[in-house]
């Protein structure tokens, strides 16, 4: 499995790095890759100095082996995401915020961005986010056409690394009513999808996503979320309103987002 960490040598960036590396702690056949982008050559000496001395603090205290690749200037997320397909990247994790007030606008567009470019799954690791173990997992999902849209593949890629229980979770305020037989029959798709990991059905018929996800996930003890972006609206939206930016900067649960 290859994992790529872009960098840009801020707190929150290398926070994220750390989140990855005790995330893989002592799984040798990962291939972890730190990556930088330097605006200009007499920043290269400098720049190859810090994302060292990170590197070697990976190493030794998650036990894991690093590769770093630098490059020179270019658009920062043309140069990840050829980087992505060159490496065949099986996931990319990204901190949510840069160095500064104003490159947290910046950091957290260029990982939006990259989100869209559906290259891989992309791990968002929220500013303040410490490792724990992956006990819970929960994918959000709209329970429409999940054979054609889930990509199955590379979320079990990342599951399997944890191997932890996982909630399936539609949010809809029709439920008020009933569930309707096409819901019932994605239900059966989703089991057949993820019966190792022992899934358990939620329908919550409340109108507000956020407020409703951030309940549950203190509720169930939720270690990750996982969404599926459809035609980048579902996680666009997500990330829109003042309550979604709470939730991202302030949570200190990881979100995956893996396209249809």
């Amino acid at each position: 499995m290859t994992i790529i960490v872009p960098t840009d040598l801020s707190q929150v960036a290398d926070n994220a790095a750390r989140y990855a590396a005790q995330m893989v702690k002592g799984i040798y056949e990962v291939h972890f890759i730190l990556y930088h982008v330097y605006d200009k050559e007499d920043e290269k000496e400098s720049a190859e100095v810090l994302v060292t001395k990170l590197k070697e603090e990976l190493q030794s205290r998650h036990m894991i082996k690093v590769e770093t690749r630098l490059e020179e200037g270019g658009d920062f997320i043309d140069c990840l995401e050829k980087q992505a397909r060159h490496s065949n990247a099986n996931l990319i994790v990204m901190g949510i915020t840069g160095k500064s007030k104003l490159e947290q606008v910046f950091m957290g567009s260029n990982t939006l961005k990259m989100i869209e470019k559906n290259v891989c799954p992309v791990l968002v690791v929220p500013p303040t986010a410490q490792y724990f173990e992956i006990k819970n997992a929960c994918l959000l999902s709209d329970f429409r056409d999940v054979q054609g849209s889930v990509p199955e593949v590379p979320i079990k890629n990342v599951l399997n690394l944890f191997r932890p229980a996982l909630h399936i979770v539609n949010v809809n305020s029709d439920h008020y009513v009933s569930l309707t037989s096409d819901f019932m029959a994605e239900r059966s798709r989703l089991m057949d999808m993820f019966q190792g990991y022992r899934p358990e059905f939620y329908f919550i018929g409340k109108f507000d996503l956020v407020e409703t996800v951030q309940t549950f996930v203190a509720d169930k003890g939720i270690d990750m979320l996982i969404t599926v972006p459809r035609n980048h609206s579902f996680f666009g939206n997500l990330f829109k309103t003042s309550n979604t930016k709470k939730l991202v900067y302030e949570t200190t649960i990881p979100i995956l987002a893996a396209h249809e």
